[in-house]
């Protein structure tokens, strides 16, 4: 029995790596999106200052570890077998959740997934105990669930979102009327007070408030007091010499060193955000683990008496946690933090909803954000009539829009160091007063909103992208309250399985834990090849000209193909009703839609970095985009009615309907292949023969539609079979004509293209 129970501590720790690896690829976006937004520093300095804000951070997280043991449930009511199966589900579910979001780029909070994971765990191992002894779960559940204590997290969690929202929308409103967009004359005057205000600050709440529960706590000083009373008794000190020492230390590196003043801070916010987020987060990777290795010393150390009758109250009390293992937990942390693709992929999604310049927006627009920006817009308006002309234009004057960055950068910041060292601040503080307090605050939350609010104040959220950046906050906002919803649903869930069950089923979930990381990491791999596909063809300012004509006729060959393959596979599979080969065919469909919107999204930033030659060269490749798009959405629009037809089982199309669509899928084929050739090599003047080719085909298909009237006289088809007979035809038609279009939009662009050079 000892034997088993060292198993699945063991398996616990192996969960508890893969945990801190999903989960710091998760919470990257909280201390890295506001270094790497405002490309504050080189990414080898923004990454040494977060790892080792991480590493001192983690040994400040002693205290937080009683949440993972005490601050769901009460320990007390739960034996030593029952506690080992919460503490299994909870694991399971959190590797799979975090990794999950993290391929899809969401960020989201480790302390919500943790809190709920334990919460429905809980809950589910509860019901099971009190059923089996016959007991009423409406009257004795709230027995074995600390409801005051998960509320109150909750609640804090909850209320942190608008507070962080608020006072990063406020501060950031002060700072830009203070320092305006042109803030590097002011900086000359106060950049070192408002650097040493910044740095005090964070001073102040990282080391005297989130002193409070750390490793260092109760370390003796000569005098006998212990290092958390000195920094208590004597906080005002520091914090004068503190100020003081920064104001000096910060101006001396600009005068000597000509070092940016807001570099530092920027630096400095990233080390505390860091600090602060290991010292709140780990608990929720590597807390839960710790709570099983502590309650299984203590079943040993008691002489492994039956694991079903063995109470764990011995975790209402303290318990303390090594530092060494602290320090290794953060080690981990600090490698993932550097080597994690899917962190990336997150903090895309974080600054994108925050740039301040244009860009291709992730995110759709939503009604209640439409509605919110119409509001605000004549709330606006109105609110301008009623002030006084003198001050909305003295007010207007601290927003307007400037930017020290060249236009020929090719990567520029998403936003300055000004919104950088407020988000990081703000952020930092917040997070290190719910650390203080006890309370397991989201710092995915807090950094998210503080991020959002500043955004807002800095007026990036303009008219031409505020419903698709609100859209995007809901949309992350609604994956949180998904995340406590799947949270609390999977772990309850696993569970009871394994209570009900019997512990084989550990060993089974552990497996589907390793299986969807392993899918979930292939799936990203596919991804960011598509997207290194994607860059290869996408055309950049410092192309040349025949880069770009290169680059063109790349994009124009894969449409070519695109459009190639969905005919010949959609039609061949509808003839033999292969439902496979038609989900096929609408992926193919789906990515070329895609891929082509994006490409029509790009062409005024394209349009830009091509306008050095005559107009008639970006004209030109207006057009090729427009065809594309057009392309794009007749295959589509040919595919969705056959696949509607196939899944709602209608009749097949009669042997002479079939006859005519493979023959006409021969010809289609024998175009294209003439089209791919004629790109490829430039034989533009072959463009004659391929319109009497096209011609061809569409004289094919008016003898299609011909044959169909005649089928429908002699009632040999239903109205359904029509209607899809001829939309197949009407789109084929569209798709070849705009095929043409596009040889003639590329075969111009060249021309002119190569005239201009």
């Amino acid at each position: 029995m000892e034997n088993f129970y060292l198993i699945l501590v063991v398996v616990l720790f192996a969960l508890a790596i893969s945990d801190l690896i999903v989960g710091v690829s998760n919470d990257a976006v909280n201390f890295l999106n506001s270094a790497i937004g405002s490309k504050a520093a080189p990414k080898w300095l923004i990454f040494l200052m977060a790892s080792l804000g991480v590493l001192i951070g983690a040994t400040f997280s002693n205290g937080m570890m009683e949440v993972a043991r005490k601050g769901i449930f009460h320990p007390e009511m739960f034996y030593f077998s029952e506690i080992m199966i919460i503490f299994l589900a909870v694991m399971i579910t959190d590797v799979i959740l975090l990794d999950m979001f993290n391929t899809f780029g969401m960020p989201t909070s480790t302390t919500v997934s943790i809190v709920f994971e334990l919460l429905g765990a809980a809950v589910a191992v509860s019901i099971v105990k009190i059923k089996s002894a016959g007991g009423s779960v409406v009257m004795e559940l709230a027995q074995y669930i600390n409801s005051s204590k998960a509320l109150a997290i909750i609640t804090g969690i909850l209320v942190s979102v608008f507070i962080a929202f608020s006072v990063g929308a406020i501060v950031q409103y002060i700072a830009r009327l203070i320092f305006t967009f042109k803030y590097r004359d002011t900086m000359k005057y106060y950049g070192a007070i408002f650097g040493g205000l910044a740095i005090t600050a964070i001073t102040y709440f990282i080391f005297i408030k989130g002193m409070k529960g750390s490793s260092y706590a109760d370390f003796e000083l000569s005098s006998g007091e212990t290092l958390q009373d000195w920094f208590k008794h004597n906080s005002g000190l520091v914090m004068l010499y503190s100020f003081g020492f920064w104001v000096v230390f910060i101006q001396l590196l600009k005068w000597i060193f000509n070092i940016k003043i807001l570099k530092v801070v920027v630096l400095a916010g990233t080390f505390a955000l860091a600090m602060a987020f290991a010292g709140n987060d780990l608990v929720n990777f590597i807390g839960v683990p710790l709570a099983g290795y502590n309650s299984f010393q203590a079943w040993m150390a008691d002489g492994a008496t039956n694991p079903d009758t063995y109470s764990m109250a011995m975790l209402a009390g303290k318990v303390g946690t090594p530092t060494y293992m602290l320090l290794v937990a953060g080690l981990v942390m600090i490698v993932t933090l550097i080597m994690s693709k899917k962190a990336k992929s997150v903090i895309a999604t974080s600054l994108d909803l925050s740039r301040q310049n244009e860009g291709e927006e992730r995110f759709g627009s939503s009604f209640g954000a439409r509605v919110m920006v119409r509001g605000a817009t004549n709330f606006n308006k109105k609110l301008v009539r009623l002030l006084p002309g003198s001050f909305s234009r003295g007010i207007q004057s601290r927003f307007e829009p400037h930017s020290y960055v060249s236009e020929d950068d090719q990567d520029p910041p998403s936003f300055d160091k000004i919104r950088a060292s407020v988000n990081l601040v703000v952020a930092s503080i917040l997070i290190a007063i719910g650390t203080s307090l006890k309370l397991p605050l989201s710092t995915t939350y807090v950094t998210f909103m503080v991020a959002m609010g500043t955004s807002l104040s800095d007026r990036a959220w303009d008219r031409e992208s505020a419903v698709y950046r609100i859209s995007g906050v809901f949309a992350v906002i609604g994956g949180w309250f998904l995340t406590a919803l799947i949270a609390f649903s999977v772990s309850g869930l696993v569970a009871l399985l394994i209570a009900v069950s019997g512990k084989f089923m550990i060993f089974v979930f552990c497996g589907v834990a390793l299986f969807m990381v392993i899918r979930t990491h292939t799936l990203l791999k596919k991804r960011s090849a598509a997207k290194v596909e994607n860059e290869e063809e996408e055309i950049v300012e410092e192309d040349a000209f025949e880069q770009i004509m290169a680059k063109s006729s790349k994009q124009m060959i894969k449409a070519v193909v695109s459009s190639n393959q969905i005919i010949t596979l959609g039609i061949e599979s509808f003839i033999k009703e292969d439902r496979a080969g038609l989900k096929k065919a609408q992926e193919s469909s789906a990515a070329f839609s895609k891929k082509s919107k994006r490409n029509r999204d790009k062409v005024y930033s394209i349009v830009s970095k091509i306008s050095g030659g005559p107009i008639e060269t970006s004209h030109f490749y207006v057009q090729m985009m427009e065809h594309k798009r057009e392309m794009a959405h007749a295959v589509h629009f040919m595919l969705e009615p056959m696949i509607v037809h196939i899944e709602n089982n209608h009749k097949p199309f009669t042997p002479d309907q079939e006859k005519e669509l493979s023959a006409l899928v021969t010809s289609t084929d024998i175009f294209y292949n003439f089209v791919l050739h004629a790109v490829k090599e430039e034989q533009f003047d072959e463009l004659d023969n391929l319109i009497k080719e096209r011609d061809k085909i569409l004289g094919e298909l008016n003898r299609l539609e011909k044959n169909q009237i005649k089928r429908i006289k002699n009632k040999e088809v239903n109205t359904r079979n029509s209607q899809l007979f001829f939309k197949m035809i009407s789109e084929i038609e569209h798709l070849l004509l705009h095929t043409v279009n596009l040889v003639k939009a590329q075969r111009d662009f060249i021309t002119y293209t190569r005239q201009s050079k």
